[in-house]
């Protein structure tokens, strides 16, 4: 693995307590505050609590008025309704969001997921063919659509009215739809551009609901924004922020949907919910059936109606989710030994342009997780194929990209696409399609154009340091200065902290191989863990220096915190 770079911010302890005073929290969390460009008293209060209130006005959105009219036309006549969904988390959340007002309102609506082993990614044709079998007379996508014109076309042509509920970047050719919403369209008037497809969702369902019933109450399925928004790796600012504040609440409180408490019951999620609770334990999850069965069990989950039904579906969950664990370690050790066989690394190392790697031996299901493991091991931009077919009728595969850092994925992709079937997605995180034997090609091709990219500005991250923790000026935050900052993610990184030269009190390994550890910042008492780092414990001495992210501890709760090791310096 490549050695970290860790660089510490300059701090402004007088500006941070006045910050600090005026927000009646710590000097600490104001610090951090003043790291993220919140100068202000009026931007900071803002930011740590933001109001629903304070979001963009949709109005200028393009063709959310021409698709709700639709929607509510529909409702009225009965006609029947399609909704559609990719099969990650953004696009079930979407679905269930969409789905689920449209049927308070009175709709007739049919709620499917995109299959990723029988049409694949987007609107396919497997998927044209089962709308057409619903009889539905309107059909919306969620969270795909906006390269998919040919079967758009066909669903027009058969009398289906289509709407695009989509995020993903849009191609050139103008999509053939009654009305397709996406902030990325270069006519859509909407100010904010970072909104994943739940948020699309929500809004548009809001619209319809602005029509047909204003006083039923949308802010119920929050829950499921908050979701699909963080699992998406959406920037975690503006109105994604205040949608998914709102949302985290719904997520822990006890009038939860039964989907929700059978998934945090499934991943111990006790208490609080933030960012990283998402990522980490509710979202993989939730990906799991789409990863390696079928995301209609999501859906399922997600929708269902009593506590019991939804136990019975988060069991079935649970079990994909263990084993798309195991698959995943073994791919992840496969993908890495490699990348240092192919670009030459030895046994660490960075890469210093783009990686790609493909394998028959592969799950198609994990190459998203796979790539986004690489992307942490060697600082660079990842795109990971899995094969499938034979050395007789060729090979084709399916890969997923991740990025490292603010780099441009989906630029580097565009401009090593010649040896590509096709490829979608943002800047974030992609899909690519190819054929063996063109992997090669394009691992030359991508590779390439990473190292024009990183010569322009994206050069290897340097992780930097926010606080130094001196247990006098900048002291231990508490769990609920902490919880100011949710959520965190993409946009709004956990807070990166460190301790110099600290006392240690106590060091072991426990479990599998993981560090135990409690030392002493002036007179502040700060207990630690750090992942797979056990073998420390026999090193480490008198005293230590440490770098990682605070995080509530559950276990004491309270106010308590812990630290989560990133490294030992």
């Amino acid at each position: 693995m490549a050695a970290p770079r860790y660089e510490l911010r300059p701090s402004d302890p007088v500006a941070a307590r006045e910050l600090g005073a005026a927000l009646r929290t710590s000097t600490t969390l104001a610090q951090v505050l003043l790291h993220r460009g919140i100068t202000s008293v009026e931007a900071a209060r803002d930011f740590v609590d933001p109001k629903l209130a304070g979001l963009t006005d949709p109005k200028p959105m393009r063709d959310r008025d021409v698709a709700a009219d639709r929607l509510a036309s529909a409702i009225r006549s009965k006609e029947r309704i399609a909704v559609f969904g990719d099969y990650d988390v953004d696009g079930t959340t979407a679905t269930t969001i969409l789905s689920g007002i449209l049927e308070r309102l009175g709709g007739e609506v049919v709620s499917m997921a995109a299959h990723r082993f029988e049409g694949g990614y987007g609107f396919s044709e497997p998927a044209l063919a089962k709308v057409k079998e619903t009889g539905a007379r309107v059909l919306v996508t969620c969270d795909c659509g906006s390269a998919d014109h040919p079967r758009v076309v066909a669903a027009m042509r058969a009398g289906i009215d289509v709407i695009v509920v989509d995020h993903h970047l849009v191609p050139k050719e103008t999509l053939p739809a009654l009305a397709f919403l996406n902030p990325h369209r270069g006519d859509c008037g909407f100010a904010y551009k970072g909104m994943a497809s739940a948020g699309l969702a929500f809004s548009l369902g809001a619209a319809v609901r602005a029509i047909l019933q204003p006083r039923l109450d949308p802010r119920e399925f929050l829950d499921l924004v908050a979701l699909g928004t963080v699992a998406d790796v959406a920037p975690l600012d503006g109105d994604n922020r205040r949608l998914v504040r709102a949302g985290l609440a719904k997520l822990a409180g006890g009038d939860a949907r039964p989907g929700v408490i059978a998934l945090r019951e499934a991943a111990k999620a006790q208490g609080a919910i933030g960012g990283t609770d998402i990522s980490f334990r509710l979202a993989p999850r939730l990906n799991a059936a789409g990863r390696l069965a079928d995301a209609a069990l999501t859906l399922s989950l997600l929708r269902a109606r009593s506590i019991d039904e939804a136990r019975v579906l988060a069991a079935r969950v649970e079990e994909l989710n263990g084993e798309r664990k195991a698959i995943q370690e073994l791919n992840t050790e496969q993908a890495a030994q490699a990348v240092r066989e192919i670009y030459g690394l030895g046994t660490s190392g960075e890469v210093e342009g783009g990686i790609v790697v493909a394998s028959p031996e592969w799950h198609r299901g994990v190459v998203g997780i796979v790539a986004a493991r690489l992307t942490e091991l060697f600082e660079a931009p990842a795109i990971v194929i899995a094969l499938e077919g034979s050395d007789a009728h060729g090979w084709h595969g399916h890969g997923s990209g991740r990025t490292v850092g603010s780099f441009p994925l989906h630029d580097a992709v565009k401009a090593s696409a010649s040896s590509l079937l096709g490829f979608g997605g943002h800047q974030a995180a992609l899909g690519v399609r190819i054929e063996g034997s063109q992997v090669e090609a394009f691992r030359a091709d991508f590779d390439r154009a990473c190292r024009e990219i990183r010569q322009r500005g994206h050069g290897p991250r340097i992780k930097h340091v926010d606080v130094m923790l001196d247990g006098a000026t900048f002291t231990l935050p508490k769990a609920s200065d902490l919880a100011l900052l949710e959520p965190v993610g993409a946009g709004n990184p956990e807070p990166r902290f460190m301790a110099e030269g600290a006392k240690v009190e106590d060091a072991s390994s426990v479990g599998s191989g993981h560090l135990k550890l409690s030392f002493r910042v002036g007179k502040e008492r700060v207990t630690a863990f750090g992942y797979g780092l056990g073998a420390e414990a026999e090193r480490i001495g008198d005293t230590v220096s440490v770098v990682g992210s605070l995080r509530p501890d559950t276990w004491r709760g309270g106010e308590a915190v812990e630290l989560k090791i990133d490294a030992i310096l």
